[in-house]
C-alpha cells in the first residue's frame, strides 16, 4: 500500500516518470484547446494521441477495432462526455466514463486516460499497478464502482498534498516502477 511521506517525495516521483514531458505537453495542449473549442471535443488526431500515450507499445493491438471510430463520432461522443455536468460528481464521472466507452477500443482505463489528460485536476488513469499500490491486490479489469473507489483515494491524496489527481496518479505509477 502506498504511503507518501511529503510533497517533495511526490514531486520527485512525478519528475522521474518516463513520459513526464509528453504528459505535460498533452495536458497543456488540451487546456489550450478547451479555451478555443467551445464546447470542447477531441478530434480523431487528439484521440489517437491519447491512445498512443496510454497504450504505448500496445497501441497497435486495438487499431483494427478503433478504425470504426470516425472523426465525426469521436467529436460527438467526446463533446457529449465533456458537456455532462451533475451536482453528484460520482454520477457525473460515471456518465462521462460510460459515454466515452461508446467509442470502439475504449474501456474504463482508456476513458479515464482521456479524462485525466483533459481534466487533470479531477481525474486519474486507472491502471493495475496503481490499483495494486492503493488497494494491495492485483486487478486487471474494472467496473465504474472500482473507478469511483480508486478516484476517491486519489482525491484524498491530491487534497492532502496539493497536487492534481493526474499528478498523484503519476507519482503512484512511478513508485511502483521504483
Amino acid at each position: 500500500m502506498i504511503r507518501f511521506k511529503n510533497r517533495e517525495q511526490i514531486q520527485n516521483l512525478i519528475e522521474q516518470t518516463d513520459d513526464i514531458q509528453e504528459t505535460k505537453r498533452l495536458i497543456s495542449k488540451f487546456k489550450k484547446l478547451q479555451e478555443i473549442r467551445k464546447p470542447f471535443f477531441l478530434t480523431k488526431e487528439d484521440f489517437e494521441e491519447i491512445l498512443e500515450w496510454k497504450l504505448g507499445g500496445q497501441y497497435w493491438r486495438s487499431e483494427k477495432i478503433r478504425k470504426k471510430n470516425t472523426g465525426e463520432l469521436i467529436e460527438l461522443i467526446t463533446k457529449t462526455a465533456f458537456e455532462i455536468t451533475h451536482e453528484d460528481k460520482d454520477f457525473e464521472t460515471e456518465l462521462r466514463i460510460n459515454t466515452l466507452t461508446l467509442l470502439k477500443g475504449v474501456g474504463i482505463p482508456v476513458a479515464s486516460s482521456i479524462l485525466a489528460l483533459c481534466v487533470p485536476e479531477k481525474y486519474a488513469v486507472i491502471d493495475y499497478r496503481n490499483w495494486e499500490q492503493l488497494f494491495g491486490e492485483r486487478k486487471t479489469s474494472y467496473t465504474i464502482k472500482n473507478y469511483l473507489d480508486y478516484l476517491k483515494e486519489i482525491k484524498k491524496l491530491s487534497e492532502k498534498f496539493g497536487f492534481t489527481c493526474q499528478e498523484i496518479d503519476s507519482a503512484i505509477w512511478q513508485s511502483y516502477k521504483s
